[in-house]
Parts: C-alpha cells; structure tokens; sequence
C-alpha cells in the first residue's frame, strides 16, 4: 500500500541544483513499472516452465535483498547459502507440484537443453518427480548443519553465531517459503497449471495498492500505525479493502469456473494480508534503517519492496485452497 504522506522535500543545495539533469523519479517509476510488468505477466501467460524461471530468480533476489539489509543491521547472514537453499526449494517444489504431476500426466514432458526441446517420457518425469520429492527433505534437514558448520568455521572472528544462523534460518521462512507456496496457488486441482489464477492474484493485490493509495490521498486522516509506516490510513486500507473485493467479483468474468464465494474470500484474504506484509516490511526496513530493499528497479526500490504483500496473502491463500481440496 504506498503511503499517502508526500515525501519531505529538502532544502537545495550548491551540490543540488548544480546535479545533471536527468529523467524524473515519476519519469523512472513509469518506464521500470512497464518493463515489469510486461516480464512479470508475460512469464506467467507463456508457460509453467517461464512462470517458474521467473519467480525463482524473483525469490531468489527478495532473499539476497533480505541479507543485504540485516547485513545493515549488523547481522552476518550466510547469504549464499539461503539463496542456494531457497532456488533448490523453488525449483524442486514447482516441478513436484505442477510439471510432474500435470504434465507428466499428458504422456511427454518438454525438457529444454541449450537450444534444443527432448521430450521426455513419463517414465523419466516421475524418475525425476521422485528425486526431487527425495531431496527437498535432505536439503531442509541439512540446511542448519551447514550453517552450524559455517559458524564453527568464522568463529570467533564473526560474532553471535546462532542469531547469525537464525537470520539466515528467517530469510528463507519470510521469503523463500510464501514465494514457493505460489506453486500452489497457480495449480488447479483438474486441468493443472493456470497462468489466470495468478494474473487474479496480482490483479487482487494491485486493487489493494491503488485503492489504498488513492483513497487515502483524497480522504485519509486516521493513521493505521504511525510507528510503522505514518502515510498509512484507515480510510486508505477501507478504500483498498472495497477496490479489492470489487475485483473479486470482477474476475469471474476471467475465472467463470471458480465460484464467487472462493473469489471474494481470497479478496478478502487479500485485502487484509497484503497492507500487513507492506506494514512488515516498512517494519524491518525501519528496524535496520534502510530506505529500500534494493535498487534493481530504479524508482521502485527493491523486489523486496514490490512483492512484499505476498509474503503474508500467499501462506494464508495456500492453507485455504489445500483446506479446500
């Protein structure tokens, strides 16, 4: 939810007024939000393999942000390590959720090698359905003695070994595990992969986002937590609570299958957890005294700063839809 405070314009300076001009932040915002958005929704239209590429470097770089500012903080987190973790996680939980399980279902699996598509059997996608079903236990079991080891070896030239340890531990339960649960949410229980299930999420998000910012311009007075984040109202999150529901039951033009109970309870899910994932990350950003997450978007900050909703809507939307069946 962006806050509807302006930002505190300071004082020029020589330094300033005699800077080069060059494209506006407003300028900069538009050009790197297109450019995406055009990635983002387009790896998820062209094909599950695209969609996983995709959001595995996009947690991937959300965790390595995550580091880079507890590393900030003072902290020395085993940032290699979480970031080898969470693509194995990634990687291995999409291919046993939707490539095994759907497409080896359907007889051939397209495996891509160089410039070169060899079809697999499904004798050979179940082989590896299992390996990875075998290994992403060995990896979570693994995971903190490597760290451990990791301690033990810095030790005692890197101080706090456990806090460093649960740091790196965190990261991975913050922001590997939600992104890895959007496998799920992308996976319809009949027909398999559906890039529309998750074009509805982030269309829900998006409704949340700008229904906030553009009541809470006009008409916020009430903080929601001025501690946190001060631009944020209750009118705002009210405004984005209506936007989002409003969605909801627009998608059924685009999710006809999909019940209008199930569409505005996940608005509703939505419209509650995506401004307290803003409010968390405001929240750590302030703990460690860090503006943005990151500068891979110039204007926007941070993917960690963009995709901070999902990190609290996709645990709860994936408990509901596995609830669900």
């Amino acid at each position: 939810m962006p806050d509807s405070t302006p930002p505190t314009i300071p004082a020029a300076t020589p330094e300033t007024t005699a800077a080069p001009a060059g494209p506006s932040n407003l300028r900069l915002r538009v050009i790197w939000g297109v450019i995406g958005a055009v990635l983002l929704l387009g790896s998820v239209w062209f094909s599950p393999f695209t969609f996983g590429l995709f959001f595995a470097a996009v947690q991937a770089i959300m965790l390595w942000e995550f580091y880079r500012m507890m590393r900030a903080g003072g902290y020395a987190p085993a940032t290699w390590i979480g970031v080898g973790v969470s693509l194995v996680l990634f990687t291995g939980f999409a291919y046993t959720t939707f490539i095994t399980d759907y497409l080896a279902a359907t007889g051939d699996v397209p495996h891509v090698i160089g410039n070169a598509v060899i079809y697999q059997n499904r004798m050979n996608a179940e082989y590896y359905g299992l390996f990875f079903r075998k290994m992403l236990p060995a990896v979570i079991l693994l995971t903190p003695v490597s760290l451990i080891l990791v301690e033990m070896r810095n030790w005692p030239r890197v101080k706090a070994p456990f806090t460093n340890i649960g740091i790196t531990l965190t990261g991975l339960l913050y922001v590997s595990l939600p992104m890895t649960l959007l496998n799920i949410i992308a996976v319809d229980s009949k027909s398999g992969y559906d890039y529309r299930r998750v074009f509805a999420l982030l269309f829900l998000i998006w409704a949340s986002d700008i229904g906030a910012y553009a009541v809470g311009r006009a008409i916020g007075k009430h903080k929601l937590a001025p501690q946190i984040s001060p631009g944020k109202t209750w009118e705002g999150w009210a405004g984005g609570f209506a936007m989002t529901l409003l969605v909801g039951w627009a998608i059924g033009y685009m999710l006809p299958d999909m019940p209008l109970t199930h569409r505005l309870v996940a608005a509703g899910v939505v419209a509650v957890f995506a401004p307290l994932g803003d409010l968390a990350e405001s929240m750590l950003k302030r703990s460690v005294g860090v503006k943005d997450s990151g500068s891979i978007m110039p204007g926007h900050g941070g993917l960690l700063d963009r995709f901070d909703a999902f990190l609290l809507v996709l645990p709860v939307l994936a408990l509901l839809q596995l609830l669900a069946g």
